[in-house]
């Protein structure tokens, strides 16, 4: 079966304005409209940097309990967890999975793993 969607763990969690903490979400994967409608967004075509925030506050569907996930939710994680969420984008989005591919140091033969979840989770 087709995976569209693919959970993840933040590495140091939101803390939202009542001061819980959501570690956990699901992410999409993206269509070519999630790439292409946030460009003609004033505050990217001020400062493209801000695509990433719009692009992950299109697809990032759920953390927590939050009950929406919007652009300022994602200019609230701390840098690591947007890092985090900016690589499982790309990685998700690259291959269809979540698994990294690797290679054993000693015999040199490939293969996938799923990555632990950082934090205490």
């Amino acid at each position: 079966m087709f995976q569209t969607e693919f959970e993840f763990t933040l590495p140091l969690g939101y803390v939202d304005s009542e001061g819980d903490l959501h570690h956990k979400g699901v992410m999409r994967l993206s269509t070519a409209a999630d790439e292409i409608l946030p460009l003609k967004d004033p505050r990217v075509q001020s400062n493209s940097a801000y695509l990433a925030v719009i692009l992950l506050s299109r697809v990032v569907t759920r953390l927590g309990n939050l009950q929406q996930i919007n652009p300022k939710v994602i200019e609230g994680l701390y840098s690591a967890d947007f890092t985090y969420l900016q690589d499982f984008y790309n990685r998700i989005n690259g291959n269809g999975t979540s698994a990294l591919k690797v290679v054993c140091p000693h015999c040199q033969k490939g293969f996938e793993v799923e990555p632990e979840p950082q934090g205490e989770y």
